[in-house]
Parts: C-alpha cells; sequence; structure tokens
C-alpha cells in the first residue's frame, strides 16, 4: 500500500479501516502531550531549536508544552491541534502576579504549586453548597472573543495544508471535573449523594456554560476540524468515582447534550478523554455519540484487558492510548517501551480503528530515549497487516 498522508491515515482508522499504518498521535491536546521538561530533552536529543511555547495561550503553569513543528515531524505526529486560550484579562492578571502565588483561572479556581514546573487545581472556591451561592458566583463570561484568539487562522490554515488531521482541543473540562475543582472533589460527591437538587443544578450551570463556548469555538473553526476533543475523568485505578445508576441519572444526559450540541454545529468526530477503569459506562459512552475513546488506561482494572476490550468494543469505537505511562514509559528502557508498543498495535490494530498514543500526558519523568523509542516502534510495527 502506498504512503498515505497523516489525515488519510487518520480518517482510514477512525472508519475502522486498515490504512498504511496504525496513526500515532502526539501533541493534539493535553491528553496527547508532553510536559516541558521532557519536551525540553526531547529536543535536545534530536537537535531542534524552537522557542518555548505553550498549549492554551500563555498558560505555561498547565504544564503541556506546545511542541514545535520540527519536533511534530520528527516523531512522526499524525495531527496537529487547534486550541482555545485563557480570556485575555485572566491571562494579564496571571502574568503579573508574583512568584509562587496561584495562578487562578477564568473559574476562579486556583492552581498551586506542587514542584518545579508543576501545579494542581487545590484552591476551591465555590465554598457554599447553596443554589443561591450559585446565583451569586462570578461565573466567567464564555462568549468573550479573546477566547477563541488564532482559532479560526491556525484551523483554516492546517485545513489548507491537508497534511495532518486536525484535532480541535478546546480547554473544556466537562460538567463533572469542573464540579469538583470548584468545590473540591469530596465535598462534590457528597453533594451529588445527599444535595442532589444543588448538585444537579451546579451541573447544569456547567453545562449551559459549555454550549455557550463551543457555539463560539466551533463558529471559529469554521468546519475546519476532524476530530473535537471532549472528556470527564469519571474513573480511578479500580473502579468509576460514582456508579454507573448516578453516572447515568446526573451526567449521562449532560454529556449526551454536549456531544449533540456539537454534532448538529459541525461534522467531527467526538474524542473523550476519561482516566481510569470506566469499562462499566464505555457502552453508554458509545450510546451518547462518543466515537473516540481515550487514554485506555492499561494500569487501571479493567482496562488492562486489550483483547476484551477490542472484541467488545472495537467495531464502534475507536480506541486512543494504550501505551503506559504509568510503568513502561517512565521506568522502562527503550527495548521494554518497543515491545509494549508493538504489544498494544498487536492486539488493537488489526482492522483499524486504533489510533496509538500514550495514556495521557507525557509527564516530566519520562526520559527523552523512551519518547523515541515510542515513536520509533510506532514507524517499525505499525505497518499493517500488524500482528505478526
Amino acid at each position: 500500500m502506498p504512503d498515505m498522508t497523516s489525515r488519510e491515515r487518520v480518517l482510514t482508522a477512525l472508519n475502522h479501516e486498515e490504512p498504511d499504518r496504525v496513526p500515532f498521535i502526539l501533541g493534539a491536546d493535553l491528553t496527547t502531550g508532553m510536559m516541558r521538561r521532557t519536551y525540553r530533552a526531547v529536543k535536545a536529543a534530536l537537535g531542534v531549536e524552537a522557542e518555548e511555547a505553550y498549549m492554551y495561550g500563555t498558560w505555561k503553569e498547565l504544564g503541556a508544552a506546545r511542541l514545535d513543528e520540527a519536533t511534530l515531524r520528527a516523531l512522526g505526529s499524525d495531527a496537529r491541534g487547534v486550541w482555545d486560550r485563557k480570556p485575555r484579562a485572566v491571562e494579564q492578571w496571571n502574568l503579573q502576579r508574583a512568584p509562587g502565588e496561584p495562578y487562578v483561572d477564568d473559574f476562579g479556581i486556583g492552581h498551586v504549586e506542587t514542584g518545579p514546573e508543576e501545579t494542581f487545581p487545590h484552591i476551591h472556591p465555590l465554598t457554599e453548597s447553596t443554589l443561591d451561592a450559585l446565583e451569586a458566583y462570578p461565573w466567567p463570561d464564555m462568549s468573550d472573543p479573546t477566547r477563541f484568539d488564532g482559532v479560526r487562522e491556525r484551523a483554516a490554515r492546517l485545513a489548507a495544508e491537508g497534511e495532518y488531521a486536525v484535532f480541535a482541543a478546546p480547554w473544556l473540562l466537562f460538567p463533572f471535573e469542573r464540579a469538583c475543582q470548584l468545590q473540591g472533589m469530596d465535598t462534590f460527591l457528597m453533594n451529588m449523594a445527599g444535595n442532589r437538587d444543588f448538585a444537579a443544578a451546579l451541573l447544569r450551570r456547567l453545562t449551559d456554560l459549555y454550549k455557550e463556548h463551543l457555539t463560539h469555538f466551533l463558529a471559529a473553526l469554521d468546519g475546519h476540524a476532524d476530530v473535537l476533543v471532549l472528556g470527564d475523568d469519571l474513573g480511578t485505578q479500580e473502579r468509576l468515582l460514582i456508579s454507573p445508576r448516578m453516572y447515568r441519572r446526573l451526567l449521562k444526559p449532560l454529556h449526551a447534550e454536549l456531544i449533540a450540541f456539537a454534532k448538529e454545529r459541525a461534522d467531527l468526530r467526538v474524542f473523550f478523554h476519561s482516566d481510569g477503569d470506566i469499562v462499566d459506562v464505555i457502552d453508554d459512552l458509545i450510546e451518547i455519540g462518543v466515537d473516540i475513546l481515550n487514554p485506555i488506561q492499561t494500569s487501571a482494572g479493567k482496562m488492562a484487558d486489550l483483547p476484551v476490550l477490542k472484541a467488545r468494543y472495537g467495531d464502534r469505537l475507536t480506541f486512543c492510548g494504550a501505551v503506559d505511562t504509568h510503568h513502561i514509559l517512565p521506568q522502562g528502557t527503550p527495548a521494554e517501551v518497543d515491545a509494549e508498543v508493538k504489544r498494544v498495535i498487536d492486539i488493537l490494530g488489526p482492522g483499524g480503528g486504533y489510533l496509538v498514543a500514550s495514556v495521557h500526558t507525557i509527564i516530566n519523568d519520562v526520559p527523552a530515549e523512551n519518547v523515541l523509542a515510542l515513536a520509533d516502534a510506532v514507524r517499525t510495527h505499525g505497518r499493517y497487516p500488524v500482528g505478526g
């Protein structure tokens, strides 16, 4: 089979057909991205000199590097990302704050330094669990045009070039994850169980805000995207954070509403990210329109059983991810990385419907040689037919 363009390769796999090789997704969004310290080491190993930039505008505290074109080409990524950014006023305030102060996002959530160049959302501003508190809260303006600076131009350029699959990745935590950040996970989970009117109202408010955001984001894309990246972290290492029954009652209708809202306005595939063991709701996600499931966290419970996942869902879902970041990428040797990539491709690759990627972001403790081994292994073992 002659070599395809990257976009042809991805679209063929999404159609559950076999392209020339399994597509490799790197740097399209946070979940397929790379943290800054590892990125610097990879650039050095490749001999690439490029200015450091960040996904999502000036949000360096997120830690996600905006991979330069030379590095993406050297590693063989088949996708390119289009991102929104924080409102200009939020960016300017955070650029001027004193060193060590928390980064405060547009929802008022404070991201606190947890290590060198690493932060985590530890400040939860929605302290009262009442309907009055929701009405009084200073919700962000999702129509602020500075959120979408550069989206139209980058999407149109990538589409005109036609070389890579375009992944549109707005910084939208879906309602559950954002509610947990606003209140703290323990508080919001307790509200879901015992203060359901408040929990439902908060999730409703967030859903409406995201629909407003998506209206403007999709308009800026102007049809120039292949995949829309969404997600809501639902799982732990062993099970869902909430019961399947609670998911179906409180969250599934909102997820369905947002996915339908997007698909009514753009011809694109929906990529849904959720860490952890989410096997118990995969059928639900398929039912509400999820096309691509990420990150296939093979270190988490039943998600480790790739043959079962492929047999049960492989004709209805495209899998993206599955290359272990819990042990193999940070602690394994390049030979072990190569063997793991081959194992995963051999299971998930046959018949199409698989996009190789790491399980979530390539974090700062992954050595550069293992990133290079990952890219080399895709080239070596990803040619169809796979599984030999």
